[in-house]
């Protein structure tokens, strides 16, 4: 294993999560890991400046907040928590496809996944990974669609280990970067 900065790490040992619905009562810690993770894959190599305000200001905090908020309650969306020794060390939010160029009918979108960069490689995002496909089953749809960003080099290499093809299709992203949408079919 790998870390962001190209250092060879020990392979940690596989953590015991339980992944469960989200509530109101967990938007502080899901908002805390979407940040904490955020920030480590946006600053990693060739990635943005960790003063950059869309990951280090007020008011871009306020903002995950409020969409973990939205998330939580909206009856359109599903989202978990990862919990782990009464932490919540991983999240995502899931939901009909809001990517313009497929089916919200047939193929479900994973807006977000994200895990504590301290227990990366332990398992977690695979289990929060599977209740999107779970999702998926669930409502009936035969696919899935996400965006990554760019260079996020690591995020890429977990989709497309289980199954996850670029679309050709791309948004713009933070600076002169650009987010490329991925797609899975069941």
């Amino acid at each position: 294993m790998t870390s962001p900065d190209g250092v060879h790490l020990p392979r940690r040992q596989p953590a015991s999560a339980l992944v469960r619905e989200a509530t109101l009562a967990d938007v502080d810690q899901l908002t805390e890991v979407h940040t904490l993770a955020r920030t480590t894959y946006y600053t990693a190599a060739g990635g943005l400046d960790p003063a950059d305000p869309s990951l280090s200001s007020p008011e871009a905090y306020a903002e995950r907040r409020a969409a973990w908020a939205n998330a939580v309650t909206s009856p359109e969306r599903f989202t978990v928590a990862a919990v782990a020794d009464s932490r919540v060390v991983g999240c995502a939010a899931m939901g009909p496809a809001l990517a313009g160029h497929v089916d919200p009918a047939h193929v479900g979108q994973l807006y977000q996944i994200h895990v504590l960069p301290d227990c990366w490689g332990r398992g977690i995002g695979g289990l929060l990974h599977d209740a999107f496909i779970g999702y998926l089953r669930r409502t009936g749809r035969t696919g899935g669609v996400l965006e990554a960003w760019e260079h996020n080099d690591r995020g890429q290499r977990f989709y497309a280990a289980r199954g996850w093809r670029p679309d050709g299709h791309s948004r713009p992203g933070p600076g002169d970067t650009r987010y490329r949408y991925f797609q899975l079919t069941l």
